[in-house]
């Protein structure tokens, strides 16, 4: 309740807003009434989502668009369309993707325009990264790096 008072700037707009008395709205306010019927906590409830969650939804955008970046997640199925219970055998497979935020600020500009989902798709690129380093070679592996290479039999 306070926060649609703060919202609509004044207790007269939120009674109007809600079909109840200013006086019921102050009443809430200053907790005299703390749980609301039924069908006034709907409501109230439907009227603050539809002021905030567009503000969260946009935050949320420009922060992605400016500075964290976008992250896809979806399923896929892969593989071979071979006998049932092989390994080859086609799986739902979890992928994550994540996009720098250029191509997060994109997608949004596309997508707020109108564009297709095939378009959205074409935005989104393959690999928006550089392959991950292996880091520091492992023992074993530093050893194999310093071996000469074989030479095949002729």
């Amino acid at each position: 309740m306070r926060y649609l008072v703060k919202q609509l700037k004044g207790t007269r707009a939120v009674a109007d807003a809600l079909g109840i008395t200013q006086r019921t709205v102050e009443r809430y306010i200053k907790d005299q009434i703390r749980r609301p019927r039924a069908d006034l906590a709907q409501r109230l409830q439907d009227a603050v989502r539809a002021r905030r969650q567009p503000r969260i939804r946009a935050q949320a955008r420009k922060q992605a668009a400016t500075s964290t970046g976008l992250v896809v997640d979806t399923r896929a199925r892969f593989g071979f369309t071979v006998a049932p219970g092989t390994t080859d055998d086609a799986r739902v497979r979890h992928l994550t993707l994540a996009l720098p935020p250029q191509h997060a600020a994109r997608l949004f500009a596309a997508q707020e325009t109108g564009a297709s989902e095939r378009r959205l798709c074409d935005i989104a690129p393959a690999r928006p990264w550089a392959p991950p380093s292996r880091g520091p070679l492992s023992p074993a592996r530093r050893w194999l790096s310093r071996q000469p290479a074989r030479s095949s039999p002729s």
